[in-house]
């Protein structure tokens, strides 16, 4: 059974939002750049700022979320032995 999910625009944004957040992005760069994310619009005609914005945003999810996997594995290593 195949099952299709539309998801809108406004949930990705706010998906995106929560999730850059959680991550340690600052609110409101989080704000812009899930706005971004979640538009349609192809990356071509996105301005160098909101380029720059979303990168920024995404880099430093990216590093944090490492970072809190990191020390998941480790609390859990640790508990192990």
């Amino acid at each position: 059974m195949q099952h299709n999910f539309l998801i809108s625009a406004e949930e990705k944004e706010k998906i995106f939002h929560t999730e850059l957040v959680k991550y340690g992005v600052e609110y409101e760069q989080a704000r812009k750049a899930a706005q971004i994310l979640a538009c349609t619009q192809a990356d071509e005609l996105l301005s160098q700022q909101d380029r720059q914005t979303v990168t920024q945003a995404c880099n430093k999810w990216s590093t944090e979320r490492k970072r809190y996997k990191r020390i998941i594995i480790s609390v859990v290593d640790e508990r192990r032995h």
